[in-house]
């Protein structure tokens, strides 16, 4: 739940700092609010060029089903949500350094890398659940995982509270509560989302490689050994 957290919090303000950067294509003005649609047209070609291509290659390699494991391919969302964090500490540092209005665009790496995250571990932990969980459970585990979801947007509420509670001094407000972005240290908070994110990537890394399948993952032995959680 806690290798959530940076999701929801990337996704949110990422388009509060397209707001502050140049939204001009030529001559169309574009909203910041249609940069979902990056991610979005991301994981339409990942699912597909990941279904086709990706997943027949690793099927003969290791044996999976899948190409990899759930929690395999759950991990490698969890890392891209890290990465996606610290990314955009990079890029919100920038724009304000930049002397030139930043084009918008800048942000698609941060918004491709959600989209990663989306493709991988959230259908990850969705087959997870419908795979491992008992048949008369299954549906309490999809359930689960929405409630997964909205508890790291919570706790994401409370991160930011806790931030601005701890960085506030005197009459200066907290790193957020600037009154925009460019008063704000919006660049150094995402580098705590990006530290909270790993603390949950290593838990979730601790408790996985403890995890033993309930049902065989594999479709036949593989060509190289390979150990994973």
């Amino acid at each position: 739940m806690v290798a959530y957290v940076s999701n929801t919090i990337v996704f949110t303000f990422t388009v509060q700092q397209g707001g502050m950067t140049n939204t001009s294509l030529g001559k169309i003005h574009v909203s910041p609010a249609t940069l979902f649609i990056i991610p979005t047209t991301f994981q339409l070609i990942m699912l597909a060029v990941y279904g086709q291509f990706v997943v027949p290659f690793l099927r003969k390699r290791t044996g999976y089903v899948g190409g990899i494991t759930h929690l395999q391919r759950i991990a490698i969302g969890f890392a891209s949500m890290i990465l996606a964090a610290a990314i955009a500490a990079v890029v919100e540092r920038k724009r304000k350094e930049a002397v030139v209005q930043m084009s918008l665009f800048w942000l698609a790496p941060q918004f491709f890398l959600l989209g990663v995250a989306d493709v991988t571990s959230f259908t990850g932990l969705l087959e997870f659940f419908n795979s491992e969980a008992p048949r008369g459970m299954k549906s309490i585990a999809t359930a689960l995982f929405w409630c997964e979801l909205g508890l790291a947007s919570l706790m994401a509420t409370f991160l930011v509270e806790i931030v601005n509670r701890a960085t506030r001094h005197g009459q200066r407000g907290g790193w957020l509560e600037g009154k925009s972005l460019n008063n704000s240290r919006l660049d150094l908070f995402y580098w705590v989302v990006a530290v909270v994110g790993l603390l949950g990537f290593l838990n979730y890394i601790y408790w996985a490689k403890k995890y033993v399948y309930q049902h065989n993952p594999r479709i036949a032995e593989p060509s190289v050994d390979e150990d994973s959680p």
